[in-house]
């Protein structure tokens, strides 16, 4: 994956995920949503096939839209982690 910075602000992040499915960075953006700080994030495809996603990220008050993607992605992580165990146990049953 390649990261391309198109617009930063001290609120506001907005990246091209070269290389990445619009599924993850779904999957990013959802997350997000669930920190109180974050106002506003979109995900964006302009074209299905030539366009890369971009993922838009606007936070509320002095927060940083870096910090705020590194902690969903940590998330993101524990949440995969314990699928794989739910479905590696379910798997043995």
């Amino acid at each position: 994956m390649k990261l391309k910075i198109l617009k930063e602000d001290k609120n506001l992040l907005f990246v091209e995920l070269e290389g990445e499915s619009i599924g993850f960075v779904n999957l990013v953006k959802d997350e997000l949503w669930n920190d109180d700080n974050v106002s506003e994030t979109v995900c964006i495809k302009e074209h299905p096939y030539m366009a890369q996603p971009k993922l838009y990220v606007n936070m509320k008050g002095k927060f940083d839209p870096r910090s705020a993607i590194e902690k969903a992605n940590k998330r993101i992580s524990v949440q995969l982690k314990d699928l794989e165990k739910e479905f590696n146990r379910a798997l043995k049953d």
